[in-house]
């Protein structure tokens, strides 16, 4: 299977490797990005040599900026003449227990993990006759842990924006969702953060991107999947 993807915050981690594995499936691929644009450059450049017959957009745009995040579609539309894929993955993750949340640190995450997808999906339904969508989420929503309660607030509600955008769209639209666990460790720690996290998990092991693009094969092959949500977490949601 293959089309025209667009991939939110494609430059660095996950996103990166995602553009690089649906590259290799064959999609040409919108490239988003925001502040990194040295590294979407360097992303596009490797995308074009390895896969020169395949067609790569960069496009800019401040998920925080309700009229940025707007154009987004529409210029995708606008470069490729289509959109069969569209990939929720940017997000912002920061450490804040309840008491220790500003507004300004919920607004942040409210913005960027659940409002930017939000327009996205809205606009995508508007402008397409049809698609899919993943929106990426995290083990975390069957939790109440509260050390990171913004990021989680936000990612609980995307997870019910994704079954709820299931229904109303279909059967035009697909919508799904995953939930990774211990993938990479968050910017600015090591990787022995990442050790301890996973000791705490049925399978004691990173879960390892392989994992999480094979996760995305499967929403993708299966016609028959929407409103779904896949965990890989190493089994982490059951404890």
């Amino acid at each position: 299977m293959n089309g025209v993807a667009l991939i939110t915050g494609s430059a660095v981690r996950v996103g990166r490797e995602i553009a690089f594995h649906l590259a290799e499936e064959g999609w040409d691929l919108a490239l988003h990005y925001n502040s990194s644009l040295k590294e979407a450059s360097f992303l596009e450049a490797d995308l074009k040599a390895s896969y020169p017959k395949q067609q790569f957009y960069l496009c800019k745009a401040s998920l925080s900026s309700v009229d940025e995040t707007r154009k987004l579609i529409s210029s995708v539309i606008d470069y490729f003449s289509q959109l069969d894929l569209l990939i929720n993955n940017a997000s912002i993750f920061e450490s804040a227990s309840l008491k220790d949340t500003s507004v300004q640190i919920l607004d942040r995450h409210w913005q960027i993990n659940c409002r930017a997808p939000f327009i996205l999906i809205n606009d995508y339904a508007n402008l397409a006759d049809k698609g899919m969508i993943i929106n990426i989420v995290d083990s975390r929503i069957t939790k109440n842990d509260s050390d990171y309660l913004a990021y989680t607030i936000s990612k609980k509600a995307l997870w019910e924006l994704t079954k709820m955008a299931a229904v109303e769209l279909a059967p035009a639209f697909r919508v799904n969702a995953i939930a990774p666990g211990a993938l990479l460790s968050p910017v600015g720690k090591g990787s022995d953060y990442l050790k301890k996290v996973v000791l705490k998990t049925p399978m004691k092991e990173p879960v390892g991107m392989t994992s999480l693009l094979k996760s995305i094969d499967y929403l993708l092959e299966n016609e028959s999947m929407t409103g779904q949500l896949l965990f890989c977490d190493g089994g982490a949601n059951l404890v």
